[in-house]
């Protein structure tokens, strides 16, 4: 079973982290922050990560359930996210950036670092509803 470490993209101002610290999981494990901003979770194989955020009890953000926004959006840091077939990324946001919709990806690694709640990112904000 793939098991997500996340963090919450609304902390990093907060401490002074950058979205491209190398030890970024790292210091959120020394935070002591809270469930809901830095954690980890079981996803069953084939199981959409906000669907299992959700049933371990988990607020994430998200809107249309479909891959058509970007409210649910995560910042991969490690391992790969498979998505169904979405129309709001740019390649360039899903190649280079990263950026992945939780509301239609599954895990395709045993072990993945997330940040999410990354619809405050700039190059985002225009795709959020």
């Amino acid at each position: 079973m793939p098991t997500v470490e996340y963090l919450n993209y609304e902390v990093l101002d907060d401490n002074g982290w950058d979205l491209d610290d190398d030890d970024l999981f790292d210091k959120a494990a020394g935070a002591g922050l809270d469930e809901m901003d830095y954690g980890e979770l079981d996803v069953n194989e084939g199981e959409y990560i906000l669907e299992a955020a959700e049933a371990q009890g988990y607020d994430w953000p998200f809107s249309c359930r479909a891959g058509a926004c970007a409210n649910c959006a995560a910042i991969v840091k490690t391992g790969e996210i498979d998505m169904d077939m979405q129309q709001i990324l740019s390649d360039e946001e899903v190649d280079e950036k990263n950026v992945r919709l939780t509301c239609i990806g599954s895990p395709a690694a045993d072990e993945l670092q997330i940040v999410y709640n990354a619809k405050h990112l700039d190059y985002l904000q225009n795709r959020v509803i």
